[in-house]
């Protein structure tokens, strides 16, 4: 499969790297060691020995935190792939032995990694997440693992009309059908927008949101696309008639990275401001818990039957049938097709 390669993937939470620890993960088919060095910084290499191609992941941290020492045969490797200790014969280190380094910033309390060009890296190119900015927001971070394609889990996202029957008991309902929807795209940044009203909620959102059950509300769900997969949906809803300014909403991200072509990393959250003290933390971890129950037992089995039943065919080569709410999750499909596409005709660089 073809990926966008210079781009920022998300690599995981910040605290999924623990100082005097190894992280291998697989990001975009490549296998990726993180750690901290000795200063606190994550780094990422990849996670293969240029010598015998022993994964890195199965030495361990210097002591000084300064490099990583292969388990095979000792050689150690600094932050930037440079091997910088051989410990057989006069002490020698090849030219030839460097390990990839892979641009790793942290912001936003998310690891976000640069899988094309080095040089290419700009961090500015990161997409807005400060809602969900842990200096400023209590975040309850989730992880889930998902044996389908990553293109299929952003379609899921961006074409929120399925929670009327994917999630009947929890997020969705009768009048998600009839919602005003519109699509917006600014740059290569596609809006999805939909906008319910005078909804009659499930439980589990009167308890959610914090109105009582029978009260009409007002639902929108508000997604941000970036490529190649980071969504931000703002979600939330006020008395039917009433302004937004005075109804209550979360930011949830839904964060994909594609492992293998059939396999995907999903990181998502819910917030609540800090300025509500302890109890925002306790609700934002109770709702990212209560999110995970549709999530693993509805969206991941659908996602995974999906994939089984597409193989390995190309999507639009199965000549999908289209529905009016499908276009969000098109355009964003065309906007990343034509990204890989130019990527490819002017060269990547440090393509897999």
């Amino acid at each position: 499969m073809t990926y966008l390669l210079n781009c920022w993937y998300v690599a995981g939470w910040s605290e999924d790297v623990r100082p005097g620890a190894l992280l291998s993960r697989t990001l975009v088919e490549q296998p990726v060691l993180m750690f901290r060095d000795a200063a606190g910084q994550a780094r990422a290499l990849l996670d293969r020995c240029p010598h015998r191609f022993a994964p890195l992941s199965m030495g361990k941290l210097s002591d000084d935190g300064q490099s990583v020492q292969c388990a095979y045969h000792g050689l150690r490797f600094d932050s930037q792939g440079a091997c910088v200790h051989n410990p057989h014969g006069d002490g020698r280190i090849p030219a030839a032995a460097k390990v990839r380094s892979f641009p790793l910033v942290e912001r936003y309390g998310i690891l976000w990694i640069w899988m094309g060009e080095a040089s290419r890296a700009d961090a500015a190119r990161i997409p807005d997440f400060s809602l969900i900015d842990p200096e400023h927001w209590h975040v309850g971070r989730r992880y889930l693992h998902a044996k389908a394609n990553y293109v299929l889990e952003t379609d899921n996202i961006m074409d929120l009309s399925h929670v009327e029957f994917l999630h009947p008991s929890t997020l969705g309902t009768p009048a998600v059908k009839n919602a005003l929807t519109d699509i917006r795209q600014d740059g290569n940044t596609v809006y999805s927008m939909r906008q319910t009203e005078a909804e009659v909620l499930t439980p589990f959102l009167y308890g959610s949101l914090g109105y009582e059950p029978g009260t009409l509300i007002d639902r929108w769900f508000d997604v941000r696309w970036d490529a190649p997969a980071n969504m931000l949906l703002i979600a939330g809803g006020t008395p039917t008639g009433r302004p937004r300014s005075e109804g209550r909403e979360s930011a949830l991200p839904h964060l994909f990275t594609p492992e293998t072509a059939t396999t995907t990393h999903y990181w998502f959250a819910a917030t609540r401001p800090k300025a509500m003290g302890p109890a925002g933390a306790q609700i934002a971890e109770k709702i990212a818990d209560a999110l995970s129950l549709p999530f693993t037992q509805e969206d991941l089995p659908m996602l995974e039957a999906q994939q089984r039943a597409m193989g390995e065919a190309d999507f639009w080569s199965l000549k999908p049938v289209l529905l009016g709410g499908d276009a969000p999750a098109v355009r964003a499909r065309r906007v990343l097709d034509k990204l890989i596409a130019d990527e490819q005709a002017q060269g990547a660089g440090g393509a897999p």
